[in-house]
């Protein structure tokens, strides 16, 4: 006889909340490092800044680069190595297969990312976490030790691999005829990367929907894909480190965790608020492409500080919903957080149609000050609308598709008062 339980999504009583909560943190952040994007061709970010950038610009972009980037698409990913631990528990749990489950759960998610990066915004996540979602399963046994080895060694091998090209460069370039080549393939490289920031800047700007289509797909498969690769290992490194905070249940009992908290948020402050300072100081009149020590000093504080960091805006946060008060105001972002999914597409939607050609046009014409307090204005548009959403429907509306398609079934949506 079956006695397995039906399997359905998570029901709102089986919701950790300050898992909600970090998801409704991380998405301020996400909107906080990606408005420079929408806003300006990805290129840019390759190239040095402008020397010509208003102070208060300048200040906004360091600003950026020293608390936000690299920072939340962490906390994104270890959340997502999270909900592994959180949804094999409960599968299982019911006598359910954890694996066919979460692969269908995969492939739809990596069917909205291709849409969202096709016809909405290039600089899609969702495809690389449904790719490297399917590496994760592999280690959804791991112990918690093995876990925390792979996250090291995936954080240091670009560290590794970027020293031995930067030593080798180096090297060559004790030759004259070797310096000569090695700049002229840099500049070569550079000159392309401004002839498509160009490119880029016309089409968004000036362009009609198939035509910022188009370049959309081709800045997908050059620069997005680039940098994608990149970000890849520390995602990978994310997500095990998800799959060990599931595994040891630190957020499933926050007092007896308190401890740890504490020291992960005075060595996340010390050692990565350290690192992520000497990243945006060194990183904003450098060009990424000519490898230079000056650049692998500059990303390696990024690349050991950013998760550092990161732990520590997670510790805070879980350190002040300890206390009535901040636990109160910080329940705010819970509802945020429950429909991430439907706020992250949204944000989207919203500055592709503020930016690109087939909305307002302001593509190139925001400087980052102002993109900061647009950050901000959405993000709180979104607060009060995730709030009237959720009391009337039990997730958003890329949730429930989500879902749906998941469990091969339309799932319940509108609440019955």
């Amino acid at each position: 006889m079956n006695t397995s339980t039906p399997l359905a999504p998570i029901q709102p009583a089986e919701r950790i909340q300050i898992v909600d909560i970090l998801r409704g943190f991380a998405l301020f952040g996400i909107l906080f490092v990606n408005m420079t994007i929408f806003s300006q061709p990805m290129q840019a970010i390759v190239l040095p800044a402008d020397p010509n950038l208003p102070f208060y610009d300048r200040a906004a972009l360091w600003l950026i680069h020293a608390l936000g980037e690299g920072k939340f698409y962490a906390l994104f990913s270890l959340l997502f190595g999270l909900g592994l631990t959180l949804q094999m528990e409960r599968i299982e749990g019911r006598g359910g297969r954890f694996v066919p489950l979460y692969a269908r759960r995969l492939l739809v998610l990596l069917g909205i990312g291709l849409v969202h990066a096709f016809l909405i915004w290039m600089g899609d996540i969702l495809i690389l976490y449904a790719l490297l979602g399917f590496l994760l399963i592999l280690f959804r046994k791991a112990r918690p030790r093995t876990l925390l080895i792979w996250v090291v060694i995936l954080i240091a091998l670009p560290l590794l691999f970027s020293a031995a090209a930067t030593a080798l460069i180096a090297w060559a370039s004790n030759f004259p005829e070797a310096t000569s080549q090695i700049e002229q393939s840099f500049a070569q490289t550079e000159a392309a990367f401004v002839s498509d920031l160009q490119r880029a800047a016309q089409v968004y700007t000036h362009g009609d929907f198939a035509a910022i289509t188009a370049q959309r797909v081709s800045d997908y498969f050059g620069i997005g894909m680039t940098g994608f690769a990149v970000m890849g290992f520390n995602v990978m490194a994310m997500f095990l480190l998800g799959v060990y905070f599931g595994k040891r249940g630190f957020f499933k009992n926050l007092p007896e965790n308190q401890g740890l908290f504490r020291k992960l948020l005075l060595w996340g402050l010390l050692i990565g608020l350290t690192g992520n300072l000497l990243y945006a100081t060194l990183i904003i009149p450098i060009s990424r492409i000519y490898q230079t020590w000056t650049l692998w000093l500059a990303t390696t504080g990024q690349t050991v500080g950013a998760p550092l960091l990161m732990l520590a805006y997670v510790s805070a946060l879980c350190l002040l919903a300890l206390s009535p008060g901040w636990g109160k105001r910080l329940r705010v972002l819970a509802p945020v957080g429950q429909m991430a999914l439907t706020n992250y597409l949204m944000q989207s939607i919203i500055c592709t149609l503020i930016f690109y050609g087939y909305g307002l046009g302001l593509f190139g014409k925001v400087g980052h000050a102002a993109g900061i307090a647009l950050a901000i204005a959405i993000y709180l548009l979104q607060i009060p609308f995730s709030h009237w959403w959720m009391k009337r429907f039990y997730y958003g509306p890329a949730e429930w598709l989500w879902r749906s398609l998941t469990y091969l079934k339309p799932q319940p949506f509108r609440r019955i008062s």
